[in-house]
């Protein structure tokens, strides 16, 4: 098992057994929704990079929203950012995230 990024409550990385684990990738506070989705995908884009892996290794994904109502401006993005590559199975819920400010988080599965 490799664990990188890592500091006293998580690691941004964790591989075992040839499969990936991202921490949670959260946007820029003072983003709307749609900016935050895709610097959510740009970091989970450049961690997976970081281990020789893609987008199109994704195994899975879960999709916070603070607010269902931004449920079709976000998958407008992530539609946009998968249209190269099927995407990876995903669920999406409601959550109370780490700060009022943050609309979405993503966390990620994928092959290396």
């Amino acid at each position: 098992m490799q664990k990188l990024h890592s500091n006293q409550r998580m690691s941004q990385i964790v591989i075992h057994n040839e499969t990936i684990y991202l921490s949670g990738q959260v946007g820029n506070p003072e983003e709307d929704i749609s900016a935050q989705t895709l610097t959510c995908l740009e970091k989970v884009k450049a961690l997976l990079e970081e281990v020789g892996s893609d987008k199109s290794k994704m195994l899975s994904a879960t999709v916070w929203l603070k607010d269902m109502a931004d449920f079709a401006a976000m998958n407008a993005v992530w539609d946009e950012w998968f249209s190269d590559v099927a995407p990876p199975a995903r669920a999406c819920g409601e959550s109370a995230l780490a700060s009022p400010d943050l609309l979405v988080e993503v966390t990620v599965i994928a092959a290396v």
